[in-house]
């Protein structure tokens, strides 16, 4: 076949894709919506679903599968059939949900795959849609605010001897940080969970509406916030969560960052926190850096795994408590109610004289952003004062 041959096949394929996707939209932009559901705010743009009831908390998400013999929804530890009517679409309504962030998918004659309605979120490894059950005015804390400043969030790579190869970091600066050119502040480095990358407390944690609401209102001091990667990569396509990342933190990305950003340097204007395995991860990078960080946090991630006890978990951080005080200005640990808690762990470290602890709990959330958001919340309030 001749050139002319396939370039004309591959336009007439464009377009009768393109038309078939717009047609789509313009069947989903005439629906109308049933009363008390709106988009969500996850949805790709014009995507009518899924769709969401603020007051049920319930979502209806609608596919598009012709030839498919069995589509469910997956959401929420649940699977939902979805039922098909004369034109291929699929439907399901799903049963009320906790509100906040949650990852979902769609199964297609059982393969999981993306609803192309929404944006894309990484979690669990692999790129999930992801879904908005939006809480009232309690929630305003995450949302954009436009009456307040904003600052930036910078996509960056640094190179690290240690891993061989270049790494990919995000860094918050405060919206005064461009004009205050001879201020210096204080850094929190915050680690994303397991299956998860450091674009997730961007995307899903909404870690700079957090930051810019908090700084604007003075419940906290202005400061940089660094978001790297919890992982290590052995090569560009292989992923993995093994080694010691620690000493890429200390030794390759805290340089970094001082070199490049007007930091503050000393170890009381330095915290860690992180999520899930990236509060365990905070948990051994601290311990044994101790002349780096002053403050730490754990969000749904205090562990103390097999044979350790408090008195040997984390290079012994705990046999000592004033000499953990005399160290650590704060611990943050924090969980959702509706997961493992790690309450007596807390209650026997306070009981141990380590009282320089705050321990919060997330009311009706489990492992989820939800929790997260609240944790970081509450914990960039308490330090750097």
């Amino acid at each position: 076949m001749k050139k002319t041959s396939f370039t004309l096949v591959f336009l007439l394929i464009s377009y009768f894709s393109f038309a078939q996707f717009a047609g789509m939209m313009r069947g989903q932009q005439a629906e109308a919506l049933p009363e008390g559901f709106k988009p969500s705010s996850t949805n790709t743009f014009l995507a009518l679903y899924p769709a969401v009831n603020a007051q049920t908390r319930q979502a209806l998400f609608k596919v598009v599968a012709p030839t498919a013999n069995n589509v469910q929804l997956d959401l929420c530890n649940k699977k939902y059939d979805m039922t098909k009517d004369d034109r291929g679409v699929w439907t399901c309504m799903s049963d009320p949900q906790v509100v906040g962030f949650h990852y979902y998918a769609i199964l297609i004659d059982g393969v999981a795959v993306m609803d192309r309605n929404t944006k894309a979120f990484f979690g669990s490894n692999w790129m999930s849609s992801g879904i908005e059950i939006p809480e009232g005015p309690e929630g305003d804390y995450y949302r954009f605010d436009k009456n307040i400043p904003h600052g930036q969030v910078r996509s960056i790579y640094y190179w690290s001897e240690i891993n061989g190869m270049e790494r990919h970091v995000n860094v918050y600066v405060p919206a005064e940080y461009e004009q205050k050119t001879d201020k210096s502040y204080p850094v929190l480095y915050l680690v994303h969970g397991w299956g998860e990358d450091e674009n997730g407390w961007s995307n899903q944690g909404r870690m700079a509406n957090i930051m810019d609401g908090l700084i604007a209102s003075g419940k906290a001091v202005p400061m940089i916030v660094v978001m790297p990667s919890g992982d290590i990569q052995t090569n560009p396509d292989v992923r993995r969560a093994s080694g010691d990342i620690s000493q890429i933190f200390v030794q390759d990305l805290l340089p970094f960052i001082d070199r490049n950003f007007r930091t503050k340097t000393d170890k009381q204007n330095r915290a860690m926190a992180g999520l899930s395995r990236g509060g365990f991860q905070t948990c051994q990078t601290v311990s044994t850096n101790l002349d780096k960080f002053g403050w730490m946090g754990t969000f749904s991630g205090f562990f103390i795994r097999g044979d350790n006890s408090l008195e040997t978990a984390f290079n012994g951080l705990f046999k000592d408590p004033s000499e953990f005080k005399r160290q650590i200005k704060l611990l943050y640990i924090s969980t959702g109610t509706e997961e493992n808690t790690p309450k007596a762990q807390v209650e026997a470290l306070k009981a141990k004289g380590i009282d320089n602890i705050v321990y919060s709990e997330s009311q009706g959330t489990a492992h989820e952003w939800l929790s997260w958001r609240r944790a970081l919340n509450e914990f960039a309030q308490l330090i750097f004062k």
